[in-house]
């Protein structure tokens, strides 16, 4: 594919740049628009139809978490959270997220005890509130790993799909990362991304960079946090 035909058919989502700069090394972030992805879909069929037609040997593709994850089936419906009072408790404490709702929502706050187990999430509060008193902040996901800090759903920001389900963490991305290196060529990684921060969840093993050098080139989140529709990013080295 040409660089303009590249041009014409992927371009930068609105508010954000296309090209950015790491280390003395630019690279051109392609967002990559696909239909609406539901639940039990999948992430191969996905690469096939909307990336290989863009890609480009020494491509690195980003995925969204969350658009593995409802391919995977790693859904929690609401009707299935019984909430307990702990969880109304420490829901009404917790910090919100500009980002969009967090341990806010009492379904995510539920879903991490059901996850950790009461003690360890009760635990937990404690400690994130008196990190709180000295200023430092992120305790509670710290102390209770990625598969908490990456409940998703359960709210609408955005889509009303996402209403009445809470998205967990995807299950072994690296392996996943690893099947599209395999079958596709295309090296990958799996992005937990918002407008707040980016957190390489898994990548298949011949990758050529570290994660803090993948992650400051999305550090910008080029995905969007709205209604873009794009879960795949096309990292391109200039």
């Amino acid at each position: 594919m040409a660089d303009s035909e590249a041009a014409v058919q992927l371009k930068p989502n609105p508010g954000h740049e296309l090209a950015r700069e790491v280390k003395g090394q630019v690279f051109h972030r392609y967002p990559i628009r696909t239909h609406f992805v539901k639940v039990g879909e999948s992430y191969l069929s996905l690469v096939e139809k909307y990336v290989l037609p863009h890609y480009r040997e020494g491509d690195i593709l980003s995925l969204g978490e969350k658009v593995v994850s409802l391919c995977q089936g790693r859904v929690i419906y609401k009707d299935e959270v019984k909430i307990s009072l702990l969880a109304r408790i420490l829901s009404r404490f917790a910090m919100h997220n500009p980002a969009g709702p967090a341990m806010d929502n009492v379904y995510k706050m539920q879903t991490a005890i059901d996850i950790c187990g009461w003690w360890r999430v009760l635990l937990a509060a404690i400690l994130a509130a008196l990190g709180k008193l000295i200023g430092k902040r992120g305790i509670f996901y710290s102390f209770l790993g990625n598969n908490v800090r990456n409940i998703d759903g359960f709210c609408v920001v955005g889509w009303e799909y996402y209403a009445d389900k809470g998205i967990l963490a995807p299950a072994e991305p690296d392996k996943v990362c690893q099947e599209i290196k395999d079958k596709y060529g295309i090296d990958c990684m799996i992005v937990d991304a918002n407008d707040l921060d980016i957190e390489i969840l898994g990548k298949n093993a011949e990758i050529p960079y570290d994660n803090d050098f993948l992650a400051e080139i999305i550090r910008d989140n080029p995905s969007g946090q709205s209604r873009e529709q794009t879960p795949f990013i096309l990292i391109r080295k200039k």
